[in-house]
Parts: C-alpha cells; structure tokens; sequence
C-alpha cells in the first residue's frame, strides 16, 4: 500500500524543518537538542484562531508561542522570540 502526500503536506514538513534550524540559529543551540512544533486552534475570547507553540526539549522545556499558522513564519518571528525572554 503506497502512501500519497498533498503538496500541501510537503510544505508543511519543508517549513517544520527550516523553522527548527531558525530556532537553533537564533537561540545558539546545540543541532541535537530536539525542538517540537505544534499548530492549535484556540476557542477562547481574545485568543487568535491560530497559534504554533515552539518546544526546545530541554530541562526544564521552555515554550515560546506565535500567534501564526506554521507556514506563515518567518525568520523575523523567531528572532522576536529572544528578545521577548
């Protein structure tokens, strides 16, 4: 049985992965400490309808959110990331 991904899918990984790398450039981090990306949908009043929560795994995690959907991204969000610590 063969597996079929949508553009769509292909980008999304391609994204994941150059984020990743941005988050590793910026915060100086060593390339084996994994990072975890997740997009949620937020139903509270206030909240946007679309937010990706970045992981660096260490001890203790930390967690850094943006108010965007993973595609629309950019290098530029990721270096607000450090100065907003």
């Amino acid at each position: 049985m063969g597996f079929s991904f949508s553009k769509q899918t292909r980008v999304t990984s391609l994204k994941n992965k150059q984020i990743k790398k941005w988050v590793h450039q910026v915060f100086e981090l060593d390339e084996e400490i994994p990072i975890s990306l997740s997009q949620l949908r937020c139903i509270e009043p206030g909240c946007p309808p679309i937010e990706t929560v970045i992981n660096v795994l260490v001890s203790p995690v930390k967690m850094y959110k943006i108010h965007k959907q993973i595609t629309d991204i950019e290098y530029s969000d990721i270096c607000n990331l450090i100065e907003d610590k």
